[in-house]
């Protein structure tokens, strides 16, 4: 078995390093998207299910559970996350970074009761994320094509591959015994429906009242990702909040 997801692993970078990548004036909006037709379609069926879970009515996530203990779960999903962090800043050469990582792991998993509490960021160590695909960029793995993932939602070839490798690089994958290590990922589950249910009202004006859900939230990825990445931008003088609802 540890065979098979050393070659995944390997297979799957093998794959990122031929990324598509946009020739001379191929992409001059700042946007690849050479699987445009396909991508639509999978963005028809995310966007079903979508609605299918949260396009109700009712109060939701955010509505229903107390704060106090959105905000355990979601600190919880952090700390649990912050060895597979630490695994990518060290990849990326960042290890300032990921030695306040290791220490936010520390204080949070042990006073701050098995992750429940951030007391770490009482300390001055602030959140800060990572993941394979942003590991990929600091390699030099160009971004590739956009692509929309089924379930999952907006990402690109090269987050993707990331996504897949993140998948074999979590330090407690490896130490901590079933049933327990599957508590880690129900966190992560339910902090990301948190957010799906914190952020209804816009979610929901992109999905379902734009003229163009799936330019409009395309776009707002590739801002958001690129920005996130310290690279540039599509659209800089575009609002992803200033939606347009008319004609859907």
């Amino acid at each position: 078995m540890a065979k098979f997801k050393a070659a995944f692993v390997l297979v799957t970078l093998l794959a990122v390093a031929g990324c598509s990548v946009p020739g001379p004036g191929e992409a001059p909006d700042g946007i690849h998207d050479p699987y445009e037709t396909q991508n639509r379609k999978v963005h028809a069926f995310n966007r079903q299910v979508d609605k299918t879970f949260f396009g109700g009515g009712g109060a939701g996530y955010a509505g229903t559970v107390p704060p106090f203990a959105q905000d355990r779960v979601s600190t919880f999903a952090d700390t649990v996350s912050l060895p597979q962090t630490v695994v990518n800043q060290i990849l990326q050469g960042r290890l300032l970074r990921a030695t306040g990582n290791t220490l936010r792991f520390t204080l949070n998993a042990t006073i701050g009761f098995g992750g429940m509490f951030d007391v770490a960021a009482e300390w001055g160590l602030a959140p800060d994320e990572t993941d394979f695909g942003e590991t990929l960029k600091v390699w030099g793995v160009p971004e590739g094509a956009y692509i929309e993932v089924p379930l999952l939602g907006p990402s690109t070839e090269r987050d993707t591959a990331g996504d897949v490798v993140d998948l074999f690089t979590d330090p407690l994958r490896y130490v901590v015994p079933r049933p327990e290590r599957y508590v880690g990922t129900a966190a992560r589950a339910l902090d990301s429906i948190g957010e799906r249910s914190k952020f209804k009202n816009t979610v929901d004006s992109v999905l379902y009242d734009s003229a163009d859900s799936y330019s409009q939230l395309r776009l707002m990825y590739l801002q958001n990702r690129r920005y996130d990445l310290g690279e540039a931008a599509p659209g800089a003088d575009f609002d992803p909040f200033a939606v347009d609802t008319e004609g859907f």
